[in-house]
């Protein structure tokens, strides 16, 4: 597929590693020469210097030729007229692109007789969810969710004690309740992936992905994770775009100090929020975090725009008694080194934000794309459509598809009758029709079902994709 790509900041970065890996044709254009010679040397990819916004410009990147634009500048205003340039003079088919300020994200503007914006992406608003899942499930350094929230992907880190420590999987489900169906879907030791079958044997520090349905959660993460008490009192580092929406966010529900060390722009957050505590300081100063009572907090998120703040601000609110730290990190490098020591879990923007994007991008009815460790592996969910003469897994059982080393079907969500939700504590959670399934190997895949995929490694994404393809006849 030809690319074209607007901005070579970190999000632009990662769109253009995560695609160029997958033979795609790709052009990046940016005003900062240094940031496209940083990407041409390490990324096969063509870099053009110039403002994107112009339509000259544009045309020199050889969008005349393109598929698809994916305008992730920092202005919101170049990425709208990008794309209205797109469709109007080059009819650009797909065009994407990313919008930090609420203002823009209405329909009508987006509309095809207007700025022509097919997807637009919000990063700010995306980490903002994804750190608000965390909360949720303060033992894990990874949620996910499939199929509107019917399906929850945990990671977690497996700890000494536990209850599966020492045991093969497949004893997992002798303490669940009854009704209560999991599968691990991975586990990577020491950063390499393990292939889990009934067997495999979780040891203590095994990063473990785990797939349930959203109600049976909880009791499948007391199986692998000694539980911590819920999140009440959270203390965020960092005032800016990211940490204001979180505190908006999540006031309501749980007690929020602000610490921003700009007193203006304190002040601005303090007028805009109800009930959130906002304070002029800094974040990594010892005894501010000591006299704001550090060692109460049940959660800490350094969300400054600088990586060393963050993690001086997370590696000193952990020393001081806080129970879990989160410090957002641009830099890949520094997010794999910090995370698993005095920092629970190091968080790289540009990752969680191109998941939506991907979707976009993979062929095949693609639902959901999530990337896992840092782009190294994938999650997908994929509609799977036709029948035994034009799919290659429709009418199939499990045993009977073609098996890509490293990938395993980890649930199915199929449409149903409206049936009621039952709770992990037998207690009913409403209704739905969309029923979760953990597959086994005589499990039968149906046209329309909603299937999550798990890839250890990003390179099979491509197999996966070409399988569930539909195409005239099979030989």
């Amino acid at each position: 597929m030809r690319i074209l790509i607007l901005g070579a900041g970190q999000v632009g970065a990662s769109v253009a590693e995560a695609l160029s890996s997958e033979a795609n044709d790709i052009t990046i254009i940016d005003q900062n020469r240094e940031s496209l010679a940083q990407l041409a040397d390490h990324l096969d990819v063509r870099t053009l210097t110039g403002n994107a916004a112009y339509p000259s410009v544009l045309k020199e990147a050889g969008i005349e030729d393109c598929e698809m634009l994916v305008a992730v500048t920092q202005s919101d205003q170049t990425n709208l007229v990008a794309c209205k340039i797109a469709r109007s003079l080059f009819n650009v088919t797909t065009r994407i692109a990313r919008l930090r300020s609420p203002d823009f994200l209405d329909p009508v503007l987006l509309s095809n007789e207007n700025f022509a914006v097919d997807y637009a992406i919000c990063p700010e608003q995306d980490i903002t969810d994804y750190i608000s899942k965390l909360i949720e499930y303060p033992e894990a350094l990874q949620v996910l969710e499939f199929a509107g929230g019917r399906v929850v992907l945990v990671a977690v880190r497996a700890y000494t004690g536990g209850l599966l420590i020492g045991k093969p999987i497949r004893t997992l489900r002798e303490h669940l309740p009854t009704g209560i169906d999991t599968r691990i879907a991975a586990i990577f030791r020491e950063h390499q992936p393990i292939e889990p079958d009934g067997h495999t044997v979780v040891e203590p520090g095994d990063e473990v992905f785990v797939l349930a349905a959203a109600e049976h959660m909880r009791p499948v993460m007391r199986e692998l994770r000694r539980m911590q008490q819920p999140v009440r009192r959270i203390m965020i580092a960092g005032g800016g775009n990211i940490g204001a929406r979180i505190a908006a966010q999540l006031e309501s529900r749980y007690q929020i100090k602000i610490v921003e060390r700009n007193r203006d722009r304190a002040e601005m957050i303090a007028g805009k929020l109800k009930d959130a505590l906002v304070l002029a300081g800094e974040a990594t100063d010892e005894n501010v975090l000591i006299e704001e009572n550090i060692d109460e907090m049940d959660m800490f998120l350094a969300l400054t725009n600088d990586d060393e703040d963050n993690i001086m601000a997370a590696s000193l609110a952990k020393r001081l008694g806080c129970k879990r730290v989160l410090a957002l990190i641009n830099r890949r490098a520094y997010a794999d080194m910090v995370q698993g020591g005095p920092i629970d879990i190091g968080l790289s923007p540009a990752q969680v934000s191109i998941g939506p994007l991907l979707s976009h991008v993979r062929r095949g009815d693609v639902v959901r794309v999530h990337s896992l460790r840092r782009g190294a592996a994938e999650a997908l969910e994929l509609i799977a459509h036709g029948d035994m003469k034009s799919s290659k897994v429709v009418g199939r059982r499990i045993e009977e598809l073609p098996v890509i080393k490293g990938v395993h079907i980890g649930a199915l969500v199929r449409q149903t009758e409206p049936f009621d939700i039952i709770g992990g504590d037998g207690m009913p959670r409403g209704k739905t029709d969309q029923r979760v399934i953990i597959p086994h190997h005589d499990t039968v895949i149906e046209s329309g079902d909603h299937v999550i995929v798990f890839c250890t490694r990003k390179a099979q994404v491509k197999e996966v994709e070409k399988l569930f393809q539909v195409g005239f006849m099979f030989f």
